[in-house]
């Protein structure tokens, strides 16, 4: 059974007008096609608040891994810095062992600033009081199930090897933080784009690293939401999760 994939994006129907207008494709891909890659969804983050966020997201995303995987979806598990938790897994080896393939010449990417970022100040923490900068994390978060067919990798040149070995020409992104590692890291949308793999961000299965007391001065939904619609205007579409649960029903 093919997927179909309601990619929302923005538009600008009137150029320099500032004025975009949401606009969803409906667009069919066989799951072989698809991988879906979930980024830093860690055990434990430095942030509490952000720790109990990434829980609630990691178990809202579980059920849609396994049934992306059910239907042919590659899973690719990208919880950054924690390589050492997974080696000598299958999972990891997979990823290890595909075929170096170049990539092209990066493709230009026209994008202007994000609606806020991160700053790595007091400012970077929702928590009262304000929790001390670590890495606490070791490995993904145990409610995420590693499938026995997964990649396990934090590099972008393994992910992409891997695509391009399985000839996986959509990469779909879920995990957090969306304007942080969900844009910035090696295997990421930007990365990713400016070597031709087309991606889509699954905007219900991702947070951003907010805190309201700071500019725009939005609710921390609203925040997320703003980068969700960054993501869409300049760098490419999102899905919401439903697209990919209309398969078959998956037993352990």
């Amino acid at each position: 059974m093919d997927l179909v994939l309601h990619l929302q994006t923005r538009v600008e129907l009137f150029n320099g007008s500032g004025q975009w207008e949401e606009l969803t494709v409906p667009k069919i891909f066989a799951p072989n096609q698809v991988a879906l890659l979930i980024c830093d969804m860690w055990d434990q983050h430095w942030c509490k608040i952000a720790t109990q966020r990434c829980d609630t997201i990691a178990r809202q995303m579980a059920p849609v891994i396994d049934a992306a995987r059910a239907h042919g979806v590659l899973i690719i598990h990208a919880p950054s810095g924690c390589m050492a938790f997974y080696q000598g897994t299958p999972q990891r080896h997979r990823m290890l062992s595909a075929p170096k393939v170049t990539p092209p010449a990066e493709r230009e990417l026209a994008e202007p600033p994000l609606p806020f970022d991160y700053v790595y100040d007091e400012h970077g923490c929702e928590d009262t009081p304000i929790c001390p900068l670590t890495k606490p994390w070791t490995r993904e978060h145990p409610a995420i199930h590693i499938g026995a067919e997964d990649g396990v990798s934090d590099d972008g040149a393994e992910v992409y090897n891997v695509l391009r070995q399985q000839q996986r020409t959509m990469l779909l992104i879920a995990g957090v933080h969306t304007n942080m590692c969900v844009l910035r890291r090696s295997f990421a949308i930007r990365q990713m784009s400016r070597w031709g793999i087309d991606c889509a961000l699954v905007r219900d299965l991702t947070d951003a690293f907010y805190v309201p007391t700071m500019p725009p001065y939005v609710s921390h939904d609203q925040g997320t939401e703003l980068v969700v619609q960054h993501i869409e205007q300049y760098l490419c579409p999102s899905i919401a999760s439903e697209d990919l649960m209309l398969v078959p029903t998956v037993t352990r």
